[in-house]
């Protein structure tokens, strides 16, 4: 019902769509009713135990919860199309210059090496990237959680498993665009196999580094703090 910047006509019109739609609603009608009678005004406006309220005080189920914020956590990441984008392009030009420094490794000494060299760049490369992508996620919305929390909008463990199952997929692109970049490009074991396993290491790598940045986010209490 806010009315945007440089969007006012727009926002007037959605804003009487909504009062139009409620003003033929049965709960509109309803409070007509009871507001021009004035019968039963206790019985409806007074506070009364809530239907449906589980002893733990929220209005909906679990799993009720649990879809609202993982739809709504989705629409945010769908929203910015751009930042996806930009990662994806991130992580295939690292992955582009450690195979070049890397290209074509053999298995001698200094081959052996070089290797090693280039498994730790695989590691921190998906350990900071993606500690760095999701430090601010829990707490530039921290005003805004606390307040559903109180409430009794959500648990928090539907908030969390919501926002970051949202973010999942991303998290699986990009190990696989880094990995299947720089595994043929440096010329390490050939093989569907070696390279799912790897694949599946450094998929582990990257969500294990999320969920420490989760945690950086989730302790901190401002951005600049994590």
């Amino acid at each position: 019902l806010a009315i945007a910047p440089n969007k006012e006509t727009e926002c007037r019109d959605t804003i009487k769509k909504i009062c139009d739609s409620f003003a033929v609603s049965p709960i509109a009608r309803e409070v007509m009713e009871v507001a021009n009678t004035g019968k039963n005004v206790e019985e409806h406006y007074f506070l009364q135990p809530m239907e449906g309220v589980s002893r733990t005080g929220y209005r909906s189920s679990w799993w009720t919860q649990f879809y609202y914020v993982l739809w709504r956590s989705w629409l945010t990441v769908l929203k910015d199309p751009m930042l996806v984008k930009v990662r994806l392009l991130q992580t295939a030009m690292v992955a582009t210059l450690i195979g070049s420094i890397y290209f074509g490794q053999k298995l001698d000494q200094d081959g052996v090496m070089n290797i090693n060299g280039s498994l730790f760049l695989f590691l921190t490369n998906m350990t900071f990237q993606n500690v760095f992508a999701v430090i601010n996620v829990f707490s530039a919305e921290l005003p805004v959680f606390l307040r559903e929390k109180r409430s009794r909008l959500f648990r928090v463990d539907t908030y969390f498993l919501g926002k970051t199952i949202a973010e999942v997929p991303l998290f699986l692109a990009v190990p696989f665009v880094f990995t299947s970049i720089t595994y043929p490009m440096i010329g390490l074991k050939s093989g569907a196999v070696h390279y799912l396993t790897a694949l599946m290491i450094v998929v582990l790598v990257a969500n294990v580094a999320t969920s420490f940045g989760y945690l950086i986010s989730c302790a901190s209490s401002s951005i600049s703090m994590a």
